[in-house]
């Protein structure tokens, strides 16, 4: 774990959003660190904030996101049948104490999923703050959805890392990069890493494979190439 400048932010960000109870989004490319830096500024705050967590990996439904509420609420019992029921559930449920939803991959939530999240928000005895983190995906339905967007409290785009930012962080990021000549990290990042965080953790453990076969004690260019070789 290393501490970027969209990290400082999303956990000033987070942390506001959680004190006004309001709803977040948190989105950008795959492998950019949006759901590692969330989870870490959401593990900073317990215990004494109640956060759940929730993951969607296809396109769910309204009824799908109630199932999906009941169990990250570990209700007891069974779910009830009739959507009226099941809301009244999920409310009383939500009003009792302040909570904090963390969901994971919101890409894959449509229109109708959204709004039902903003359907519980907007109950005035629920005290739900709503951390939303996915790709692209995610901020183009939101934007889609006005009655839902105008709700939202903060917007953050987590990016590549800059080229500077690489020189800052990568050294920081594991020992293998700690000695190494700022132009062979800088070879890595423009020939197969391209600011992803992502990336630069496969390429990581592809070299620490090359330096432990070859015996070499530090980075080279001829070494790089062989880890990028193992890269797609």
């Amino acid at each position: 774990m290393v501490t970027t400048r969209a990290l400082l932010t999303a956990r000033e960000n987070i942390h506001d959003t959680v004190a006004a109870r309001a709803m977040m989004c948190i989105h950008g490319g795959a492998g950019f660190g949006k759901t590692l830096a969330v989870n870490t500024c959401l593990h900073a705050l317990e215990p004494g904030e109640d956060v759940r967590k929730i993951t969607f990996r296809a396109r769910p439904t309204a009824r799908a996101v109630r199932y999906e509420l009941f169990t990250a609420l570990d209700l007891a019992g069974e779910p009830p049948r009739h959507p009226s029921e099941f809301d009244r559930l999920l409310k009383t449920a939500l009003a009792e104490r302040p909570r904090t939803f963390l969901v994971d991959e919101a890409q894959w939530l449509n229109g109708e999923a959204f709004e039902y999240f903003r359907y519980l928000w907007d109950e005035p005895s629920t005290q739900l703050a709503i951390i939303f983190v996915g790709g692209e995906g995610c901020h183009t339905v939101l934007r889609r959805e006005p009655m839902l967007s105008s709700r939202v409290f903060i917007w953050q785009q987590f990016t590549r890392l800059t080229p500077d930012e690489v020189l800052e962080v990568i050294p920081l990021f594991h020992p293998v990069w700690a000695d190494a000549d700022p132009d062979d990290i800088t070879f890595a990042d423009q020939h197969a890493a391209h600011g992803n965080f992502r990336a630069w953790a496969q390429l990581t453990a592809h070299t620490r494979t090359a330096l432990a076969r070859t015996g070499r004690s530090r980075v080279d260019q001829e070494l790089l190439r062989w880890a990028f070789s193992r890269l797609a």
